[in-house]
């Protein structure tokens, strides 16, 4: 009688149809946000849409400047060409907000994005933090280009140097580029559409302004919530406690509150 030993073979703990793991540490931590904030920031302009809608701006923005140094020699103020810089930014920049957010929803890229950093909440503040320093550098050009036009026109069009400019009126010049750039990322993120969102950004303020203008009964509700028109005492220099509140009180309602309310709702949203 003899006995016989029988060795178990290994088992194979490679999975069929399924590739081998990755050789190295895994991370220990999730997605630095300042890098979630740099993926966020090449969303909006490294993109053929985000890249033409600069191009864009560039362009109304020579265009404005050009007629400012041709028109009556060159001889405006150092606002007027700050104007000519500050306000294509306010108006076409927003548009690149809203498409870094409603892109992701229209190709089907939430998913990866999701998946990638499932905190949404910090996907949110990233897409905000990158809008703002768009917004922050937009800011700098557009004081940059408008001081240097209103130098070449004092310099080769004989133009009288008119540098005179009030501290709240580049509060101002600013708030309209930001804030605008915030309200658009709130609407976007609200409505996740491409189309409803630009709508809504330019067409509700628009609306409410016009109510207030011509509606008596609303004229008393529109200085505290109107948003352009509180934001007009920022470039005549000087602004009261009340203009100060009806300032806060529309930037509560226009910005603040549709930014939160997209934050909370995208968190939430179903994503296909």
């Amino acid at each position: 009688m003899s006995a016989t030993t029988v060795t178990a073979a290994a088992p194979d703990r490679a999975v069929p149809g399924l590739p081998e793991p990755l050789p190295g540490p895994r991370p220990a931590s999730g997605v630095p946000f300042l890098r979630l904030a740099g993926v966020e920031l090449r969303k909006m302009l490294d993109t053929r849409a985000g890249r033409w809608l600069v191009i864009g701006i560039g362009a109304v923005i020579a265009a404005a400047l050009t007629v400012l140094l041709v028109q009556d020699g060159g001889e405006h103020p150092f606002a007027d060409y700050l104007q000519a810089t500050t306000m294509p930014m306010a108006l076409l920049l927003p548009v690149v907000g809203i498409l870094a957010v409603t892109s992701e929803w229209s190709q089907r890229t939430a998913l990866v994005t999701f998946t990638l950093e499932p905190r949404r909440p910090r996907v949110a503040w990233a897409k905000t933090l990158a809008a703002l320093g768009v917004g922050v550098v937009a800011v700098l050009t557009a004081f940059a280009f408008g001081a240097a036009a209103h130098g070449a026109a004092v310099a080769f069009r004989g133009a009288t140097g008119d540098w005179e400019l009030a501290g709240t009126a580049v509060l101002g010049a600013a708030g309209y580029v930001l804030l605008g750039l915030l309200q658009a990322v709130g609407f976007a993120m609200l409505l996740r559409n491409t189309p409803a969102a630009v709508v809504a950004y330019f067409a509700l303020p628009t609306a409410w302004s016009l109510v207030g203008q011509l509606v008596p009964q609303a004229r008393t509700a529109a200085e505290w919530l109107d948003l352009n028109r509180t934001m007009e005492p920022l470039f005549t220099g000087s602004l009261t406690g009340e203009q100060w509140a009806q300032l806060g009180t529309s930037v509560g309602l226009w910005v603040a509150l549709p930014l939160a309310l997209g934050i909370w709702w995208i968190t939430r949203a179903e994503v296909k």
